[in-house]
């Protein structure tokens, strides 16, 4: 059954609407002599901008209209039959098996674990970042679904109302402004719609889970001799939760914790990709309690245990060895692996043409996207959010002079005790898992309104065309929390004693009596369920983000040169205005509530930009000419935070014959620093870095041995153990503060492509084949990055910068389960700072053929995408070593997609293989040059995904299909590349498995 489900994810488009000079639309097949626009392209609509009069084509890529438009940059196109025989609830997820994207940022397989973003659907290209990815609906921008940044959230694009999907690689800047380093993503939404069209589908895993469902209706109604055109768009989805405990990756099943062996990367390690199991959180709902020199938790029976250690599985060890208490808890058996995403959207778009002179036109989207999350139970150590700082919680406190003991301290606890601080009160540390509170959990609503109107038209016998317009985009989101606590309120419970008056435990602050505070018990499980209501902080987050934009623009035709086409320009100005405000509650702001410290970030900034851009064809029709063409753009803007910016391409097209066609491309793109990264207060983050002092020993050599030793702390843990050996404590216990800066400036993008676009429309066998060849260079200076954490310790242990060194916070002696010298604190920001480069090769087929050439029936189309990144790095400071990414997880040096198709007498049969070649560790953790060490390689990865189709007529179709057909199981990663929460690297490797999906469409 698995192989005779075929699914349509198809990278170029064998046919899509092109306008003819009737303002009517004609099917127009890639690569014959019908087509009048880039064949490399795979026809476009009429407008890149989806609102021009009757006429001309506009490509992405430039705003000027030609009745031979082409694209000087590479191309790619998903047309709505791609996105029909996907069928994707979400379009990233057919954006994303384009070779020409990088792992998403944020995705549903991978947010989980974020403090906000959950459920958003983002898209990256080049592996260059969604900030340097800028996505456009019918041209224009579109607001943000991030807070301080310019991602666009592709949950809020009603999927079946696109008409295509252009992908224009290269700096783009000059067309369309800041945050076109990487490209342009341009959403083109269909028109001139007349009928009605629902449609419905129902999805499941092959292991039962994962439920999605989508409904949509689709209505247009053409007027006033057709001179006027009324569509409205209406869809709900949701797709269903995924628990991480109900799926496996090639290591096994994740239902229960485990490690590699990548926290101590050496090099020499088989067991990199090996599961080490168990390897449970210590931090148990019963809790463990270090008081002097012992440790005491409480076993199965619930009776206190003394205990010699703790053992690798967070569980207590008697002398002996044996297990003198439960092991520790099993987070995985509570994280989501896929959130939920429901989704409410709709759209709607109108035009009139009042005149030739002026066409009226009007679109708006409204989407409402709710998303929850569910994590483990908070792990509390007395060291998180205490106000002294120290870690070390008072088992006595002293009221009206007299000393009195915390009633709740068992007998054994307290006789262990000492004064650790010298204030003369016993004290302990201790740390359990809230479990008392329940699941941590988020619920989070985003609602987006946006409106863009305004009116075009053509003047001087169609010579010269027009537009102006104005957008004003919204997002508001709302965003609540469960599972966290108020740390003020739960270290005055934890004062508490015995009221000698009236018999009851009470809290020893007056003040915080009268405030409502009830004494909390922490020794064993469930004993801080009554205290829960005085005790637990629920988090909120309110967001909004805001565009406005106003523009205009004349293009058209002026001279000819040589007897070739007229020149065509296009000329404008645009004025923007972005701001972000993102509020956590008072709490969450000051680090109080047991959750990362996130304070308020708020900013803005406004800016003025005039653009011209120009296409010369200089030679039409000659002998080794069929077309040579030159073209350049620029644009300079003026921002209020930055200053002026200049943004610029130039480049051309040869084609000797008509089926040849050369481009080349030479472009300079500018992104300003969005409002996180100017005005982002610190914010905390706990991550997962590999330290490089772990097994330094008293006689290591080098700038190794003398920078680790150098810490106070690493040389007491020497002296305790033999070499530096950190705890899993302390390898999770790790605090990070990221902040933006006021100072930066634009980073610079010098992008450079070159190809060839082969249609042999003179070879009847091969008129209908498409081939491009595209060789791409992209360099960024002035690279707007936050020095990576794990470079900070390099450049510190390894290299002895000490400018490094004094990001890195060390804890100088033990403290409660972390051990001394382990790192406590990394501090990073954004900076101007090094660069980054990309290199590679694109390749893209795309054929068709009706088989009654050969006598046979039906037709046959084959469809691919083809990426080798010859290198990719990221240079973190002028004149550091290079980070390279080209060829690490997330980053195959070799991706292709490969979809082939059958349709015959009303049955269409579609399959996509998708593979990524293998993949190497991140070399800021190993060392190694990606691909250098097998060792630290993951095996190449094969999807194959399917969809088969029935028409009875023109008005309903039926169609079922299935994705990860092989039920391909991820690599395993556990702590050595995975997304947070997660064994796998979800954002670049599919973690669901099998599953699949039917439904029906209706055409009126």
């Amino acid at each position: 059954m698995a192989t005779s489900l075929l699914t349509g994810l198809t990278l170029a488009s064998p046919a899509a609407l092109a306008q003819n000079t009737s303002g009517q639309n004609a099917t127009v097949e890639a690569g014959t002599t019908q087509s009048a626009n880039d064949p490399a392209a795979t026809p476009a609509t009429p407008s890149a901008r989806g609102d021009e009069p009757a006429g001309d084509i506009v490509v992405t890529g430039s705003r000027i209209q030609s009745p031979a438009a082409t694209s000087a940059s590479p191309l790619q196109v998903t047309s709505a039959e791609q996105i029909r025989q996907a069928g994707v609830i979400n379009v990233q997820d057919l954006l994303l098996q384009n070779p020409a994207f990088g792992a998403p940022g944020i995705s549903r397989t991978n947010s989980s674990f974020a403090t906000q973003g959950a459920g958003v659907a983002t898209v990256n290209l080049r592996n260059l970042g969604e900030d340097r990815t800028l996505v456009l609906v019918n041209g224009r921008r579109f607001v943000s679904g991030v807070p301080g940044s310019a991602a666009v959230d592709l949950n809020v694009i009603p999927t079946q109302f696109l008409q295509r999907v252009d992908t224009l690689t290269g700096g783009a800047s000059a067309v369309y402004g800041s945050d076109a380093v990487a490209g342009v993503v341009n959403m083109i939404y269909k028109t001139d719609f007349d009928g009605l069209q629902v449609d419905g589908q129902l999805g499941i895993s092959e292991r039962g889970d994962g439920f999605d469902r989508q409904f949509n209706v689709l209505a247009g109604k053409n007027f006033a001799d057709g001179r006027g055109n009324i569509m409205l768009f209406g869809g709900y989805s949701k797709q269903g939760t995924v628990l991480k405990r109900d799926r496996e990756t090639e290591g096994g099943s994740s239902a229960v914790d485990s490690t590699s062996r990548g926290a101590y990367v050496t090099g020499n390690d088989a067991e990199l990709f090996t599961p080490q199991r168990p390897y449970l959180s210590g931090f148990a709902p019963q809790g463990r309690y270090y008081a002097g020199d012992s440790v005491f938790t409480y076993g199965q029976d619930g009776a206190l245990r003394d205990c010699v250690s703790t053992n690798g599985t967070g569980g207590c060890v008697n002398a002996d060895g044996s297990a003198a208490g439960p092991d520790g808890f099993n987070r995985s058996a509570f994280r989501y692996l896929a959130v939920p995403v429901e989704r409410f959207v709709g759209a709607g778009r109108a035009n009139f043409e009042v005149a030739p002179a002026l066409n009226l036109f009007l679109e708006g989207n409204y989407a409402k996207t709710k998303v929850s999350t569910v994590i483990e139970p908070y792990p509390l150590d007395s060291t998180f959010g205490n106000p002294r700082n120290t870690g070390q919680i008072p088992i006595q406190t002293v009221v009206n002079g007299v000393t009195y003991r915390n009633p709740y301290v068992p007998d054994a606890i307290f006789n262990a005790a000492t004064d650790t601080d010298g204030d003369g009160l016993r004290d302990i540390y201790f740390d359990r898992r809230l479990a008392d509170f329940g699941n941590r959990t988020s619920s989070v609503e985003r609602d987006l309104f946006r409106v863009a109107g305004g009116a075009n038209g053509s003047f001087a016998e169609d010579r010269f065309n027009y537009e102006v317009y104005g957008i004003y985009g919204q997002t508001v989101e709302h965003q609540s929390g469960t599972g966290q606590f108020n740390t003020n309120n739960f270290f005055q419970a934890l004062n508490s004693y015995r009221d000698p008056a009236t018999g009851q435990i009470v809290c020893a602050d007056p003040a915080a009596r009268a405030a409502g505070c009830i004494p909390a018990n922490i020794y064993g499980a469930g004993t801080l369920a009554n205290a829960e209501p005085y005790l637990a902080a629920p988090t909120t987050l309110a967001v909004k983000l805001s565009q406005t934009v106003f523009g205009g623009n004349v293009s058209g035709k002026l001279f000819s040169l040589f007897g070739a086409d007229p020149i065509g320009f296009s000329v404008g100005t645009e004025y923007r205005r972005e701001t972000s405000r993102s509020d956590f509650d008072l709490l969450t702001q000051q680090g109080l509530n047991g959750n990362n410290a996130l304070p308020s970030t708020r900013g803005s900034f406004h800016l003025w930009e005039g653009f011209g851009e120009v296409i010369a064809p200089l030679i039409q029709d000659r002998p080794f000419f069929h077309a040579l063409t030159v073209r350049g753009a620029v644009r300079v803007s003026d921002y209020n935070t930055i200053g002026t910016t200049v943004s610029y391409n130039y480049g051309g097209e040869w084609a000797p014959v008509e089926d040849i066609r050369f481009r080349v491309m030479q472009a300079r793109s500018v992104r300003a620093p969005n409002i996180n990264e100017l005005f982002q207060a610190p914010q905390q983050n706990f991550p997962s870095v590999s330290d490089p002092c772990i097994g330094v020993t008293a006689t290591t050599g080098g700038t190794l041995g003398t920078q680790c030793r150098a810490a106070p702390g690493v040389a007491t843990n020497i002296a305790a153990n033999g070499s530096y050996t950190p705890t899993q404590a302390d390898i999770q216990g790790v605090t990070s503060f990221e902040s933006g800066n006021p100072l930066l400036q634009e980073e610079k993008g010098d992008s450079f492509t070159a190809g060839v676009v082969i249609a042999p429309r003179s070879i009847r066998a091969l008129r209908n084949l498409v081939v491009t060849v595209d060789y791409f260079n992209i360099r960024i200076r002035d690279a707007i990055v936050q020095t990576p954490l794990q470079y900070i310790l390099n450049q510190c242990y390894q290299a002895g910068n000490q400018d490094y060194c004094n990001r890195i916070t060390r804890r100088p002696a033990n403290i409660g389960p972390n051990d001394a010298g382990s790192i406590d604190q990394l501090t990073t920001s954004y900076l101007n700072s090094g660069g980054v480069k990309t290199q590679g090769i694109d390749t893209t087929v795309t054929w068709r053929q009706n088989l009654a050439d050969i006598g046979l029936v039906g037709d046959l189309g084959l469809r691919g995408s083809y990426r080798h990144l010859i290198s990719g790095y990221v240079v973190p400071l002028p004149g550091a070593d290079r980070d390279y990414f080209a060829g690490e997880i997330g980053a195959s040096r070799d991706r292709f997609t490969i979809n082939g198709s059958y349709d015959v007498e009303g049955v269409g049969l579609t399959m996509t293989g998708t593979w990524l070649s293998q993949a190497s560790l991140d070399d800021q953790l190993t060392g190694a040059v990606p691909g250098s060490n097998p060792l630290y390689r993951v095996r190449p990865q094969f999807y194959l995904d399917s969809q088969i189709r029935f028409r009875a007529n023109d008005q309903f179709e039926f169609y079922v299909g299935g994705y990860n057909l092989l039920d391909n199981k991820p690599p395993y990663l556990a702590d050595i590349g995975a997304d947070a929460g997660q064994d796998t690297y979800t954002s670049a490797y599919d973690p669901l498995g099998r599953r699949f999906y039917a439904g029906v469409r209706l055409s009126f």
